[in-house]
C-alpha cells in the first residue's frame, strides 16, 4: 500500500521532487530547484531535511530572510539537528542579532564541544557586540570618522544588519561623503521591510547631489509602500516639479530655443534656491544659452564664474563668448584657466588652440572688423556692409595721390573680406584661425605681396580711370 501525505502526494512523487531539486541545484538552476522543493514540502510537511534543503536553495538565491523560517522549522522537527542550528546562527550573526546567534552557537557546542566553526562564530558574536557598543559611543560623541572605522569591521561580520549600515550612512553624511552614504543606505531598503525612511533619505541625498532623476525614483518607491506617507509625498512634489523643469530646459536647448531655455532655468532657481548645485547648474546653462545671445553672455558667465570659480565649463563658455565678441586675448586667458581645472578635456584643448590661432590672425587682418560685422553675421549682412564700404572707399572718391593709395589699400582689404566671408569654405578656415588669403597658408607661395582677389588689379594703369564695380 502506497503511503499518502495529507496533500495526496505519494512518497515516490516526493522523492522524485527531491531528486529533481538536487539535480537542478547542482546545475545552478536555482529557481527551478526551488519549485521542486516547494512541492516536496507541500507533500511532506514533517520532513526536517526537506526544509533544510529548501533553506539551502533560498540562501543560494540570496534570500536569507526566507531561509530562516525553514531552518527554524527543521530545528523544531529535529532539535539535535546541529547543521541547521549552525546555519541559522550564521544568518542571525550576519543580520546583527548577536543574542539569538549566540544561543544557537552555544547549543551546538553543548552537544558537540569539538565543533570549531561554532566556537569561532561565537567569538565573532562577542567581537561584534563590542564593536557595536564602540561605534554607537563614537557616534554619540560626534567622532564620526572613528565610528566609520569601527563600523567597517562590524559590517564585515554583520553585512545584513540594516542598523549598522544606516549608522555608517549617517556618519558619512556628517563627514561630507554623501556618495558613500548612498552606497550604505541602498541595501537597507531590502534588508528592512517597509523601509520608507531609507528610500526618503536616499531621495534627499541624490537630490542634494543634483541627481534629480535618481531622487525621483527613490521617493516613488517610498510612495509605493505607502501612498499617504506625508514626508515622501511633500518631497515627491518638489522633486517632480524641479525635474520636469530641468528636463524641459534641456529639451529647449536641443531645439535651439535659447531664450525659452533661459526662462526655464530662471524658474529652476525659483523652485530650488537652497541647494547650490541647482543654482550653479542653472547659471552654467544660462551662460551656455547666452553664447547664442552674445550681448549678455559675458556678464552672465562672469557672474556664474564668481559663484563657481573652479568650473571649467563656465570658463570654456565665457571664452567662446569672448571669441564671438572678438576679444581673443581674454578667450585665450579663460581657456588656459579652464585647462588648469580640467586638463583632460578635448573641448578645452581644441578651444585653446583655436583661440590662440584667432589671436594670431587678429594681430594681422580681421575680415569681420574690416567689414564692421559680428562673427555670427549672415551672408546678406556681409554683402550689405561690403557694398556700403566699397562705395565709401572707392579710389575715384579721392583726389590726392596719398589719399588714393590709402583708399586703394582699404578697398583691397574690403574686397578680400567679402571674398573670404561669403565663401563657406574660406570662412570656415578663417574662423578656425587661418587666413585663406595669407600667402604663407597657400601652396606655391605667391610671395609676400597682398594679392587682388579678383585676379586683376584695376590700379595697375596708374593714371586716372573709371570702372564699374560688381556689387554681388
Amino acid at each position: 500500500v502506497l503511503k499518502y501525505s495529507v496533500f495526496g502526494a505519494t512518497r515516490a512523487e516526493i522523492e522524485q521532487h527531491l531528486e529533481m531539486g538536487r539535480k537542478l541545484l547542482a546545475a545552478g538552476q536555482l529557481a527551478e530547484a526551488l519549485s521542486h522543493y516547494h512541492s516536496a514540502v507541500e507533500g511532506d510537511s514533517e520532513n526536517y531535511l526537506t526544509y533544510y534543503k529548501r533553506a539551502a536553495v533560498f540562501l543560494a538565491l540570496g534570500k536569507s530572510k526566507s531561509a530562516l523560517p525553514d531552518l527554524t522549522r527543521a530545528i523544531e522537527l529535529k532539535p539535535d539537528f546541529l547543521a541547521a542550528r549552525l546555519q541559522r546562527g550564521n544568518i542571525l550573526l550576519k543580520q546583527g542579532n548577536t543574542e539569538e546567534a549566540r544561543a544557537d552557537f552555544e547549543s551546538v557546542l553543548t552537544r558537540s564541544p569539538e565543533q570549531e566553526e561554532a566556537r569561532q562564530q561565537l567569538m565573532k558574536a562577542s567581537e561584534l557586540e563590542g564593536l557595536q557598543e564602540e561605534a554607537y559611543a563614537a557616534h554619540h560623541q560626534g567622532d564620526y570618522s572613528a565610528a566609520v572605522a569601527v563600523l567597517e569591521r562590524a559590517i564585515e561580520i554583520s553585512p545584513w544588519d540594516p542598523d549598522l549600515r544606516e549608522l555608517r550612512a549617517e556618519c558619512y553624511v556628517r563627514t561630507g561623503e554623501p556618495q558613500k552614504a548612498i552606497q550604505d543606505l541602498t541595501p537597507t531598503t531590502k534588508l528592512r521591510n517597509d523601509n520608507r525612511a531609507a528610500f526618503l533619505k536616499l531621495s534627499l541625498l541624490h537630490y542634494s547631489l543634483g541627481q534629480h532623476h535618481e531622487s525621483l525614483n527613490h521617493v516613488r518607491e517610498c510612495l509605493k509602500l505607502d501612498q499617504d506617507d506625508k514626508d515622501c509625498f511633500n518631497h515627491y512634489k518638489q522633486v517632480k516639479k524641479l525635474s520636469k523643469q530641468l528636463d524641459s530646459a534641456e529639451e529647449l536647448i536641443l531645439e535651439e530655443r535659447y531664450q525659452d531655455a533661459i526662462d526655464k532655468y530662471e524658474s529652476v532657481m525659483k523652485t530650488e534656491s537652497d541647494v547650490t548645485f541647482y543654482t550653479n547648474l542653472a547659471k552654467e546653462r544660462i551662460c551656455f544659452c547666452f553664447l547664442n545671445l552674445v550681448s549678455e553672455a559675458i556678464d552672465v558667465c562672469s557672474e556664474a564664474h564668481q559663484r563657481d570659480p573652479r568650473n571649467a565649463k563656465i570658463l570654456r563658455d565665457r571664452a567662446e563668448a569672448y571669441i564671438l565678441n572678438q576679444d581673443y586675448e581674454k578667450a585665450v586667458e579663460d581657456y588656459q584657466e579652464a585647462r588648469e581645472f580640467d586638463g583632460d578635456s578635448n573641448d578645452i584643448k581644441e578651444g585653446l588652440e583655436r583661440a590662440q590661432k584667432l589671436l594670431k590672425v587678429s594681430q594681422k587682418r580681421d575680415y569681420y572688423k574690416i567689414l564692421g560685422v559680428s562673427r555670427s553675421a549672415n551672408k546678406q549682412e556681409i554683402i550689405k556692409a561690403y557694398r556700403k564700404l566699397a562705395q565709401q572707399w572707392h579710389p575715384d572718391n579721392f583726389q590726392s595721390e596719398a589719399e588714393k593709395k590709402e583708399a586703394e589699400k582699404k578697398f583691397i582689404d574690403i574686397a578680400s573680406a567679402k571674398e573670404v566671408l561669403t565663401d563657406p569654405e574660406m570662412r570656415q578656415k578663417f574662423d578656425s584661425g587661418e587666413d585663406p588669403l595669407d600667402p604663407e597658408n597657400q601652396q606655391g607661395g605667391g610671395g609676400g605681396q597682398r594679392q587682388w582677389p579678383f585676379h586683376f588689379n584695376p590700379f595697375d594703369s596708374g593714371g586716372s580711370f573709371h570702372f564699374k564695380f560688381e556689387y554681388n
